[in-house]
């Protein structure tokens, strides 16, 4: 511990720190002077702390009132930190303490918290490009959990099983939880689900009577969509409970029970013989260690005239998930680059036909779910708590400011059998009328 950390320490031990809800903090005194970073032991650690993430425009309040505002420019947001831990954790461990401080309410972020996040991500990628101690540090302190057969379930079960009517109140009609395609600017999100829906089914060039394998159906609306606009038989995996439960009634619901079959089982064990192979969102919880078995799993099951579609979040280069997001909110995941993707396809002589980046409709889907989500937050604040809602709320729009800042990509990959010549010359079938 340096002597900057004693000090904040030894202020925290003399402060205490809150065990339940956050004890109040006065407002900015108008009195206050503008501190500069070297005023006190305080001061100097938010310095430290904003040069590890470049300088952003931001004010920072502390638990006592002093203030400490960049200098030359207008700041974009006031961060108010309610006590000495909270800005001892930042210290140590930005890249899970920020997430904590905040869901607890000990961090308060006045102005538009999306942009907030956007500046957050910059400068994160700056400290990366730096090699700092800290950011070594941080990759061992924040190494995300593993998909093995039985840690994949509990994985999915920490996300998707904690009630359907949560989902229901933001994700729209379709309840896709996956990135929309946005065919005009003014299309609702419940029409871009169902435009990203054909594009994949375009993508595939399905056709009636095929049989389709999905691996990871969420809450089974693409299984549907396929049944329903292309008159496809579907085989579809998913680990979650409360979502094959839902999926299997919606489908009977809709008269398409004879042409789905969901499963409650791993990807890694489907079996059988298909025309198609799809994934939407899962890719992302399968772990870089064990794309080679899922490229195997396409591979056996596809046939010489086989192709395939993988939709995934991912990154420009390899590199952990936000430790934040992987330790609270998607424990496992961990969204790939291209080149470790190549670990599906390269081994089993898989042909890459087709990459499409879709990252600024991910950011545009990610922002319909977070207005949806505030216009029911009273609802969701009443099914869990205040914590839940301030976790959920970061969550959702830390991920919309990953994808307007390039942090983040979203990867539509086709790929098909290496023997499959009947495969399209051009991409003309993507712009026919809808079936």
């Amino acid at each position: 511990m340096n002597a900057l950390e004693e000090s904040l320490s030894s202020s925290a031990d003399r402060t205490g720190t809150a065990s339940g809800s956050a004890p109040g903090v006065p407002a900015a005194r108008t009195d206050a002077p503008k501190l500069g970073l070297a005023s006190s032991a305080a001061a100097r650690g938010v310095g430290k702390l904003l040069k590890m993430f470049g300088s952003p425009p931001f004010e920072f309040v502390l638990w006592n009132g002093e203030r400490i505002v960049p200098e030359g420019v207008k700041p974009i947001a006031r961060v108010t930190l309610r006590e000495p831990g909270v800005l001892l954790g930042l210290l140590r461990n930005p890249g899970v303490r920020f997430g904590d401080g905040y869901s607890d309410g000990r961090i308060e972020i006045e102005g538009d918290l999306v942009r907030f996040m956007e500046e957050v991500y910059r400068g994160s990628t700056r400290a990366e490009k730096q090699k700092t101690l800290l950011g070594f540090m941080g990759k061992l302190w924040n190494r995300p959990r593993v998909n093995t057969l039985a840690g994949s379930k509990d994985n999915i079960h920490h996300h998707y099983d904690i009630g359907n009517d949560f989902y229901a109140l933001w994700l729209g009609r379709t309840m896709a939880y996956t990135c929309a395609y946005y065919p005009t600017a003014a299309a609702t999100l419940d029409e871009a689900q169902d435009a990203k829906m054909h594009h994949v089914c375009r993508k595939l060039r399905l056709r009636a009577g095929e049989r389709v394998v999905e691996a990871g159906f969420g809450w089974g609306r693409l299984a549907v969509h396929m049944a329903r606009h292309y008159g496809v038989k579907v085989r579809a995996f998913n680990i979650s409970k409360e979502q094959v439960a839902f999926a299997r009634a919606y489908a009977k619901s809709e008269g398409l029970d004879s042409q789905i079959e969901y499963v409650e089982d791993d990807y890694r064990n489907i079996s059988g013989s298909y025309d198609a192979f799809v994934s939407v969102g899962m890719l992302e919880h399968v772990g870089v260690e064990n794309y080679r078995q899922l490229g195997k799993v396409a591979h056996e099951v596809l046939g010489g005239n086989g192709r395939g579609l993988i939709h995934t979040i991912g990154r420009n280069y390899p590199a952990q998930l936000h430790p934040w997001i992987e330790q609270r909110i998607f424990p496992g995941a961990c969204p790939p680059a291209l080149s470790e993707m190549t670990q599906i396809f390269e081994p089993w002589n898989l042909s890459v036909l087709d990459v499409e980046n879709l990252r600024l409709h991910y950011a545009h889907t990610l922002m319909d779910w977070l207005t949806l989500f505030e216009t029911n937050v009273e609802r969701v604040r009443s099914m869990f708590d205040e914590k839940f809602v301030r976790m959920w709320r970061l969550y959702l729009a830390g991920s919309a400011a990953a994808f307007t800042t390039g942090t983040l990509q979203l990867f539509q990959v086709l790929f098909a059998t290496a023997e499959n010549n009947n495969v399209p010359m051009t991409r003309d079938h993507l712009s026919q009328p809808m079936a």
